[in-house]
């Protein structure tokens, strides 16, 4: 993968419990298309069930409705809940995407952490280690050998296949999403990078970072080409009306997170906190000068080389998502290209 630094975004497909959510597709199908215009190298979609007090719209069918709407848009899953899930079933599903996209497709996994999700799908929270492990090595294992025989406590693999196989060899990036410590480790040793998740501070990102490299160290792997991480970002003329007109929408958002118990990291002071203290330095928020020079520290910092950037939320109007991603289109890429 190329070093170039990319941008992405990020599409929930959620919306408020009272919102048309069939009006609420539709624009997002319109902001996919200009999104692919603008330039954005890829477009991620994220993953939950029994998202109360939001709808949400599913990854899977999203991501392939957005490979005809956005033809030369990278598609990332992200991320994949991937212990409540079959390894045949998400291989066969994402071989599917990756021909649908002429070799395009990123799977990005998780462990999840919801009892509510978990028990629906008839999975134990205290399992999820394992399954994700089993899981990850049987896909990877469907993907590159023609019949695959695996036992494990969850699922038994007897000369199971997968095709038609990946377009992308020896298969399609995985981008191992992780706040905690030992997940980072996991991401080492069994992903293709580290996938960073939104709203860690950056000072704990500092410390896992020199984790990370410690753990592809003693797996015997390099640092990778790509390095991704999420991210909040919002821009405005002045970092005041940013902040402003981002707040109702973000700030409910990380009030449904802190209510749901989201893990971060023990060093990290946590969601639960007002939305001025909680913007800290978690978030990218400015005029487009400040948030361009807040990118470029993070590369430089971190080496963080494709941005996946969350720019709208549930009950945001459309137009102020579109001027959004314009305006950092226009005014953003241009400054952090010419500086790197």
């Amino acid at each position: 993968m190329t070093k170039t630094f990319q941008f992405g975004l990020v599409i929930r497909g959620q919306a408020e419990a009272d919102e048309d959510i069939s009006r609420r597709f539709q624009e997002t199908l319109t902001f996919i298309r200009l999104a692919d215009k603008l330039g954005y190298n890829s477009v991620t979609k994220t993953a939950h069930y029994s998202s109360y007090p939001f709808q949400m719209l599913q990854m899977v069918p999203m991501l392939a409705r957005f490979a005809a709407e956005a033809p030369n848009m990278r598609l990332n899953a992200g991320v994949l809940l991937l212990p409540l899930m079959s390894p045949l079933h998400v291989a066969e599903e994402f071989a599917t995407l990756d021909v649908i996209t002429g070799g395009k497709i990123i799977l990005g996994v998780g462990l999840g952490y919801r009892d509510v999700e978990f028990k629906a799908f008839g999975t134990k929270r205290s399992e999820r280690v394992p399954r994700f492990e089993a899981n990850l090595i049987a896909i990877k294992r469907l993907w590159t050998e023609e019949k695959v025989r695996m036992k494990t406590p969850f699922f038994e693999l007897d000369d199971a296949s997968c095709l038609p196989k990946p377009l992308q060899k020896p298969h399609p990036p995985i981008w191992v999403g992780a706040t905690a410590d030992a997940a980072i480790e996991r991401a080492a040793k069994l992903g293709d990078c580290w996938y960073g998740g939104p709203a860690t501070e950056l000072g704990v990102i500092d410390r896992q970072m020199e984790l990370y490299r410690r753990a592809l160290d003693a797996a015997g792997k390099p640092f990778p080409d790509e390095i991704p991480m999420r991210r909040e970002v919002f821009v405005a003329k002045t970092r005041d009306e940013a902040i402003r007109l981002c707040a109702p929408f973000l700030g409910a958002k990380y009030e449904a997170y802190a209510a749901w118990r989201q893990n971060m990291p023990g060093d990290d002071r946590g969601l639960g906190q007002e939305f001025k203290d909680l913007i800290g330095d978690r978030f990218l928020i400015g005029s487009p000068d400040e948030v361009a020079e807040q990118i470029l520290a993070l590369n430089k910092r971190t080496g963080v080389n494709h941005l996946v950037m969350s720019t709208e939320w549930a009950g945001m109007p459309e137009s102020l998502a579109t001027e959004t991603i314009d305006t950092i289109a226009r005014e953003v890429f241009p400054k952090v290209r010419q500086a790197l």
